[in-house]
């Protein structure tokens, strides 16, 4: 991969990785502070993943990152000040204050679309967003992340299928970190290899070394481009391991210390920082320059973050509804005859080769069809005599109680007339 991938991409590549690893620091002595709002997630040892698949995408393709994908959000363009920010819960963050973790987007320029707390609910919705750009003419491909445990979930299950059976150009970025919270894999799903989930619905799977960069971005590369050929959706499961616990208040007693000792030797940092090195891909000359600029820009944007305010309370009620206040139209890049009667009409029928039998098993040839006779003429038929209408009942039906239904069974059977009447 690193033929495809010029000098400067391998060191940007670096430098995302780096700037995420070094924010979420930041991040972190900032809620020990007291200084963040919400919580903090942190994606040590997971930075590869995020930068490397986002950076296979094209700048009119659409993500939707989950609370450790901090990377992803660098690589379409959001700067640290809109991270800490956030966090932060300032008035001059992405959401003005209305939020204080990961819960923001952009759909109109980055093509973001925010988190979802609930686990596995944004793979229909990336489905959905996939499926309106093909629609639209937009040639896009969408992206989203679920985490080992999340892909447990119902709308994980149906999200898949539903972009399996629309053929939907979806790539599913399966972070298997070995963890659910405190609950490890082996104990939450009988699989070592999650991956095989996606052979239950059709669809292509690769398993890929997480804590490798350029694989992770070459099998990305590969599974965007399968999907915008319109091959169907990809779902590709990356090993690595979460080296802290959920989040910050989580000191991650459970894990094993060795599993720790493990992992670490595998950083995604120092194995790529090695890989610069031996390819002679940059100097330690550069390497300096590279730390001293995330430095430098991290110092700004958190300097910034911490002078910013806090959102007044006038501004409370203000964005919470959309009244007129911009339009909401799609963006056609194709015209829509195309996909408009009787262009794009098609007759509900839908033929079946082998009807459903066992695979090898001939279907029974279909009987030749017989000669229908000549249908008769109708002979002209009496105008149906009009009765009159039945008197009105009371709505809730006829029975023993019903006076209309007394006096009619009565008239129609003197024999059977009450106790009550004859006395």
């Amino acid at each position: 991969m690193s033929n495809e991938l010029t000098r400067e991409q391998h060191i940007e590549l670096y430098y995302y990785m780096q700037l995420n690893r070094r924010l979420e620091e930041r991040l972190g002595r900032l809620f020990r502070q007291n200084k963040i709002v919400g919580g903090v997630y942190s994606s040590l040892g997971q930075e590869a993943i995020s930068v490397g698949t986002a950076y296979a995408l094209e700048p009119r393709d659409w993500l939707a990152p989950m609370i450790r994908n901090i990377g992803a959000l660098l690589v379409k363009g959001f700067r640290p000040r809109d991270i800490f920010t956030q966090h932060m819960a300032r008035a001059t963050s992405p959401t003005h204050g209305k939020d204080g973790t990961s819960h923001f987007g952009d759909l109109k320029v980055r093509h973001v679309v925010s988190p979802i707390s609930m686990l596995g609910d944004l793979i229909p919705v990336m489905t959905g967003v996939a499926m309106a750009g093909r629609y639209l003419g937009h040639n896009i491909v969408a992206m989203t992340w679920i985490g080992d445990g999340g892909s447990s979930t119902g709308a994980f299950h149906e999200g898949l299928n539903l972009a399996a059976t629309q053929r939907a150009p979806l790539v599913l970025v399966l972070e298997n970190n070995q963890w659910a919270y405190s609950t490890p894999v082996a104990r939450q799903v009988p699989l070592r290899d999650l991956a095989d989930r996606a052979r239950a619905y059709g669809i292509s799977s690769r398993i890929v070394d997480g804590n490798d960069v350029l694989s992770v971005h070459q099998c990305a590369k590969q599974a965007v481009a399968e999907c915008r050929a319109g091959r169907g959706p990809v779902l590709i499961e990356v090993k690595t391991m979460r080296m802290q616990g959920h989040a910050q208040h989580d000191p991650a007693g459970y894990v094993p210390k060795e599993m720790f000792a493990f992992w670490k030797e595998r950083d995604p940092l120092v194995r790529f920082e090695t890989y610069l090195t031996e390819h002679h891909l940059w100097d330690p000359a550069k390497k300096e320059e590279i730390d001293a600029r995330i430095e430098s820009e991290l110092d700004a944007d958190q300097k910034f973050a911490e002078d910013s305010p806090m959102p007044s309370p006038e501004t409370a009620e203000q964005g919470v509804y959309c009244e007129g206040c911009h339009a909401v139209e799609a963006e056609w890049h194709r015209p829509k005859q195309e996909v408009m009667p009787p262009a794009a009409s098609a007759e509900a029928v839908w033929k079946v080769k082998d009807f459903g039998a066992l695979r090898g098993e001939k279907p029974p040839a279909a009987p030749p069809a017989a000669k229908e006779p000549a249908p008769k003429p109708a002979a002209p038929q009496a105008k149906p005599e009009i009765s009159e209408a039945p008197p009105l009942r009371v709505p809730f039906g006829r029975g023993p109680k019903d006076r209309a239904f007394r006096e009619s069974h009565e008239e129609k059977h003197p024999r059977h007339k009450s106790k009550k009447r004859r006395r």
